[in-house]
């Protein structure tokens, strides 16, 4: 897997990414145009987009209504850090919901693929590389 980072103008950083060009920016109060969510925002809708994908995978591959399915995150910022300390998920089910699948569907959810990459975090490497070469020619 490969992106590339480009930057348009501005504080704003684009990611292309399969053919896609993902855009986020910064608040007027950092210097940005609001144009986009923030990298950080981004992280965030990656975690809940994730679980919602779990949540309504699990509902669609055993015919269950997905109608009324949904998801909100929510996180609690440690003051001194200025870190998020908590996540938190909340699903809400379909009516009907059968009681047999609520266990489930929340062990489903915490496969999410964005969780388990925070939680059993990968290593990262930074290289630094030369400027290209500009020919002129």
């Amino acid at each position: 897997m490969s992106l590339k980072v480009t930057f348009p103008g501005g504080v704003a950083v684009n990611a292309e990414y399969r053919g896609q060009i993902i855009r986020t920016d910064q608040p007027r109060e950092h210097g940005g145009g609001a144009t986009a969510p923030t990298p950080f925002d981004l992280f965030l809708a990656s975690l809940g987009t994730c679980a919602g994908f779990y949540a309504l995978r699990f509902c669609q591959e055993r015919s269950l209504p997905t109608e009324g399915l949904g998801l909100e995150l929510s996180t609690e910022l440690n003051p001194e850090t200025r870190k998020i300390d908590t996540i938190h998920l909340a699903l809400q089910l379909p009516a009907g919901f059968p009681d047999r699948y609520r266990a489930a569907i929340q062990r489903v959810i915490d496969q999410c693929a964005v969780k388990r990459h925070i939680v059993e975090a990968p290593r990262f490497e930074l290289t630094v590389q030369e400027p290209a070469c500009v020919s002129h020619s």
